[in-house]
Formats: structure tokens, sequence, C-alpha cells
């Protein structure tokens, strides 16, 4: 089942795993994560298993599965071609929300006291590769709490708090984008700044040309070339983004398009063409550079 279990509200706390097994939240009684290639992933525990892990609350940075040994060890690299792996590709390619267990093992300060506990839908933002604590390739996957999901409890210490950062004047955004504080913390994207790049390419993607007509008019997408949320950190300024198709825009995201220094776009391994420009749009290398490292590993 995608999605929220009838009858299960966010913070329902469970003894075991056999518990929240039998009540459907997470089925796998030892496995991580649940679900396949096909329908995507269900539910995801957050327990403790991988050190590479990152808890933040309304977001958490959720290493895959595979390579470890019987005590925690990564002595291996892991690899998309995993079920788990390939579950949670498929989740955020389809945009499909995810259920997330939170264990008392872990070290987060929002992890239970103990056993387990129902945390809410999360979606996952992006996903990419790195060489993980252990020296060993692991894939990690952005999950980010679902508009109606609260932030989890804190239960062991007090997190500190960010200050917020000032407003700049748009177009130029923000070098570290604004953090509004509620029940959740969500980043403050500056629309003029993607408005302002798509009016100079009048909504003609920069890689593949395409212009999309509507009845209300021509349509394109903002993409930030490096993302905006931890742990990438990329600024919100005209310079980060480009003016895509949805398709392109996907692509981008998923690393099936990286950039070039001469702005050369390749597409899964093969040169294709130039990204096309503006004369008042220039772009950041530095920003081409890091999204392009990201997805070369």
């Amino acid at each position: 089942m995608i999605g929220e279990v009838p009858g299960v509200s966010v913070g329902q706390a469970y003894e075991s795993r056999v518990l929240a097994s039998v009540a459907g939240v997470h089925r796998p009684r030892i496995a991580g994560i649940c679900g396949t290639k096909a329908t995507g992933a269900e539910s995801i525990v957050l327990s403790g298993g991988y050190k590479d892990d990152e808890d933040l609350g309304d977001v958490i940075i959720y290493t895959g599965h595979g390579g470890q040994d019987g005590a925690g060890n990564q002595i291996s690299d892991q690899s998309l071609d995993d079920s788990g792996n390939a579950a949670l590709v498929t989740s955020h390619l389809q945009g499909l929300p995810v259920r997330v267990i939170r264990g008392s093992k872990s070290e987060s300060v929002y992890a239970p006291r103990s056993g387990y506990r129902y945390d809410g839908l999360y979606r996952v933002a992006s996903y990419g590769s790195k060489l993980g604590i252990d020296g060993h390739l692991i894939w990690q996957f952005r999950m980010e709490a679902a508009l109606d999901t609260p932030m989890p409890a804190i239960e062991n210490e007090q997190l500190p708090v960010d200050a917020p950062q000032g407003d700049l004047e748009a177009p130029v955004g923000n070098d570290e984008p604004e953090r509004v504080s509620s029940n959740v913390q969500r980043i403050v994207r500056s629309s003029q700044v993607k408005n302002a790049v798509k009016r100079w390419h009048e909504d003609q993607c920069q890689v593949c040309g395409v212009v999309i007509e509507t009845p209300g008019g021509t349509y394109s997408e903002g993409a930030h070339i490096q993302a905006l949320g931890r742990p990438h950190n990329g600024p919100d300024r005209t310079d980060n983004v480009l003016c895509l198709c949805p398709n392109c825009h996907v692509k981008l995201d998923a690393g099936a398009i990286v950039i070039e220094d001469d702005l050369t776009v390749v597409e899964n391994g093969v040169p294709w063409g130039r990204l096309r420009t503006h004369s008042r749009h220039t772009l950041s290398l530095e920003c081409i550079r890091s999204h392009r490292e990201r997805w070369r590993r």
C-alpha cells in the first residue's frame, strides 16, 4: 500500500518491528526498505542501520541498501539494481509518497526513546551517489516531509534553531535561501528568480529547444542546477537556474543530463549539443560543476 495506512496516525508507536509489520506500516521485519522497482517504495525504517544517514527532522538523507557486513560496516559498493534502492528511485520519478518509521537505535534527536514510531509521509526529492564513510560507493536519497506531515518530536535533546537569513532584492536571490519556521521548515524559493530566467528565454527549453504551447500561453519550468536543500545548499540565484521543459527538468534532477564547463549537454554519457544561452543569463560554473560531480562518481 502506497501512502497512509487506514487507522494509523502520525506519531503511532510500536514496541517492535513485528508489531509495525502486523499493522502494515512497514511490512518487512528486517529490511529497511519495503517496495519494488515496479511499485515504488511503500516505507522505510530509519534506525541507525547506516553510518551515512542524516536526520534533520523534516529532511532525511537516507542511505540505500546493500554492501554491509553483519557488523554494519560498508564492505562493498551499493547498486541501484538492488530492489529497495530501485523502489526509492521509482518513488522519486513518479512522485509517490513514502511512509517513514523511526527507530530508537538511531542516534538522531528525533528518534523515539524506545521501539519504533510512524512519522508520516515523505517524498523522495532527489538522489545521488558518493563515497561513504567506509570508502565505498553508496546511494543516498533526500527525503522531504510531505506538506501535511508535522515535524517529529525531539525526545533526546534540543536542536539549535537556524537563524533566518535576510532577503535580497529579486532576481538577485539569496546565497543561503531563507527558511521560514512553523511546525515544519521549508526553503523559500524566489519565484521572481525563476520567472526572470523563463522570460529571458521566452519559455524555450535551454536543452532541447522545445516551447510548450497551452491554451493559457507558453509553459516552462525553472530548474535549479545545484539543488537548494541540504546537503547541496545551492544558491537561489538566476545563475543557478535553467529554463527547461518538464522532460529535461526531470533528466537534470535525476542525473540523466549533466553539463560540461563549455556548456556541452551530456545525456547518459553521450554529448549531443550545447546549452542554449541568452546574453542576460550568465551561469555559475561552480553550480554546474557541483551538479556534474554529484552524478559522476
